[in-house]
């Protein structure tokens, strides 16, 4: 290695490209939120049921996506394609309107969330191995939904194998704890939580702050919604 300079130090520091630390240890994934025009002058946003074929999570409710694959040119390439595969449509009657937060979980996940209008309605077949049904609700319903608002405790367990004694109070040391809020939606008696709910809540709340100030409404977590 060359002697480094504060000078080399800095062109490197200067040329370096922002990303996300440890990114190969999470797994991306991306979903959009599907829009859809069921009569004039109405809006309402589609949901899939996971298949109960499905090793994970099976009989959930979400949005159409999947893993990002390294052939996909962007995340926006993979929420369309996964959408096409799961509801039967081809690229073209997917119109990305734009995208949403990144989500990065304490789960090892990324996920990229877009929402979008689907042209062709009337075309949809969903693919019976990762979807077992679809249904609606409108627009207007869904912004004048409240979530309810749970917590859960996330806490570090380390393995007997720790090195505790590396660490000042060893086996005693006071562990960091994080709360993850949980948000769940009754929408047309389906109960829609977890993930779904949170990204969700993220777009109605766009589409309530929408002539906000950028970024104004990103604090409005969570209790007291609408």
């Amino acid at each position: 290695m060359q002697y480094l300079t504060l000078e080399r130090i800095k062109k490197k520091i200067g040329q370096y490209q922002r990303g996300l630390l440890d990114a190969e240890r999470y797994s991306p994934s991306a979903i959009l939120i599907p829009l859809l025009n069921p009569k004039e002058g109405t809006c309402a946003v589609l949901f899939t049921v996971r298949s109960h074929r499905l090793l994970t999570q099976p009989g959930e409710i979400c949005f159409p996506g999947g893993h990002v694959s390294p052939a996909d040119a962007h995340e926006k390439e993979t929420a369309v394609r996964e959408t096409c595969e799961e509801l039967g449509l081809a690229p073209s009657d997917v119109e990305v309107w734009g995208s949403l937060d990144v989500l990065v979980t304490p789960f090892g996940q990324i996920i990229y969330p877009f929402a979008g209008f689907l042209r062709q309605p009337e075309a949809i077949r969903p693919n019976p191995a990762e979807v077992g049904e679809i249904f609606t609700a409108e627009l207007h319903y869904l912004l004048a939904q409240a979530p309810q608002y749970h917590e859960i405790t996330l806490q570090v367990s380390p393995p007997e194998t720790f090195p505790f004694h590396k660490i000042p109070r060893g086996r005693n040391y006071p562990w960091r704890t994080a709360v993850w809020p949980e948000l769940f939606y009754e929408i047309h008696g389906r109960t829609v939580w977890g993930i779904t709910a949170r990204i969700l809540h993220h777009f109605l709340n766009i589409i309530r702050q929408s002539d906000d100030p950028p970024g104004s409404w990103r604090g409005k977590v969570f209790p007291g919604d609408p």
